[in-house]
C-alpha cells in the first residue's frame, strides 16, 4: 500500500483535505450542493526555518492547526447555515458594534484569535491546571515521583469523559459521521482504489494519523516527560507543565510521524489507544457525506498531485 501526508478535518457538514500547499474544504451548502473552497497554507513553518526541524515542526503544527481549525470551523457554518442567517440577520448588538468599530475589515481575524486564546486557556485550566490541584490531594499518598503519573491518569480520565459527553450531542454526532468520511476517504486512496462513494464506504474509519490519536498520545507521552519533573510543590508543578506543553506536543507530533508512515508491531501497539478512541469520535457517515470527503481530496490531489509513497504492509 502507500501512505501520503494528505490530512483532513472534519468541520460543520463538511471536510477539510490539507496538503502540502492548500488545503482545501468542502461543504454541503443549504441548497443541497457541495460548495468547494481551496486556500494556500501559510504558518509558522513557511516563515521561520527553525520550525521545520524536527520536534519544533511539531510545536507549529500544534499551532496552526488551532488557528486554522477554527477559521475554517467558522468559514464551514457560515457556508452550511449561510440562509439561515441572512433571515435571522438583525440589529447588530452594542459588543458587535464595539468589535466592528475596534478592528474594521479584520474584525473575522480578531474574532480568529480571540477564540483561540480562550481556547488554550480553558484547555490549560481543564487538562493542566484541574489535574494539578486533583492530584495534591494524593501528595502523602504517593511519593513525590509518582504524582505525575496519578496527574497524567486523572488528564486522561478528564479527556474521555470528555469525548464520550460531547459524543452525545447531536450536532457532534453529525461532525464525527464528517470525521469517518474523512479518514474513509484518505484510507481508500492509500489503498490505491478510484476515490468513488462504494469504493470508499469499504474502507475502515479508523487512521494512524488522526488528531484524535494525536491528543490521546500528547496526554500519554506527557506522563513519561512529567516523571522527570519531580517537585511536590504546586505552583512549579503546574509552571512546569504549562511550559513543557510545546514541547510535549512536537515530540508527540514526531511520534505520530512516524506511525503513519510505517507498519510493524511496535507501530501498531502504541496506535492502538488512539484507534480505539476514534471509534467514538467517528461514525460511519452516508454518501452525501462521502462526497463532500471525496470532492475535498480531489482538490487537493488536482493542484498537488499524488506525494504519496509506496511502504511495505
Amino acid at each position: 500500500m502507500k501512505r501520503t501526508s494528505i490530512g483532513g478535518q472534519a468541520v460543520i457538514e463538511g471536510v477539510m483535505m490539507r496538503g502540502k500547499t492548500i488545503y482545501a474544504m468542502a461543504v454541503r451548502n443549504p441548497e443541497g450542493g457541495i460548495t468547494l473552497e481551496e486556500q494556500s497554507c501559510t504558518g509558522l513553518s513557511k516563515k521561520y526555518k527553525i520550525f521545520t526541524l524536527p520536534i519544533f515542526r511539531g510545536m507549529a503544527a500544534f499551532v496552526d492547526s488551532l488557528v486554522t481549525g477554527t477559521k475554517i470551523m467558522m468559514r464551514s457554518a457560515e457556508i452550511a447555515g449561510e440562509g439561515i442567517m441572512e433571515e435571522e440577520e438583525g440589529e447588530p448588538s452594542k459588543f458587535e458594534k464595539w468589535i466592528m468599530d475596534k478592528f474594521g475589515d479584520k474584525v473575522n481575524d480578531a474574532i480568529i484569535y480571540i477564540s483561540v486564546f480562550l481556547s488554550v486557556i480553558m484547555s490549560v485550566a481543564l487538562f493542566f491546571m484541574l489535574p494539578v490541584w486533583l492530584g495534591g490531594f494524593f501528595k502523602n499518598i504517593v511519593p513525590t515521583w509518582g504524582l505525575g503519573i496519578v496527574e497524567g491518569i486523572i488528564r486522561i480520565s478528564i479527556f474521555l469523559v470528555y469525548i464520550f459527553a460531547i459524543s452525545k450531542m447531536k450536532e457532534i454526532q453529525r461532525v464525527f459521521q464528517y470525521h469517518g468520511a474523512e479518514h474513509k476517504t484518505i484510507n481508500c486512496f492509500e489503498k490505491e482504489l478510484p476515490l468513488t462513494v462504494e469504493n470508499v464506504k469499504t474502507c475502515t474509519r479508523l487512521h494512524k494519523r488522526c488528531g484524535t490519536s494525536f491528543l490521546l498520545l500528547v496526554m500519554i507521552i506527557s506522563m513519561v516527560v512529567l516523571f522527570f519533573v519531580q517537585t511536590d510543590n504546586i505552583a512549579l508543578r503546574l509552571l512546569s507543565r504549562i511550559i513543557l506543553v510545546p514541547f510535549i506536543a512536537g515530540l508527540s507530533y514526531e511520534v505520530i510521524k512516524w506511525a503513519g508512515s510505517s507498519d510493524n508491531k511496535l507501530v501498531a501497539a502504541i496506535s492502538y489507544p488512539g484507534l480505539c478512541l476514534q471509534k467514538i469520535t467517528t461514525s460511519e457517515p452516508d454518501s452525501g457525506q462521502i462526497e463532500t470527503a471525496i470532492a475535498a481530496m480531489q482538490k487537493v490531489l488536482e493542484v498537488e498531485g499524488d506525494d504519496s509513497k509506496k511502504i511495505e504492509e
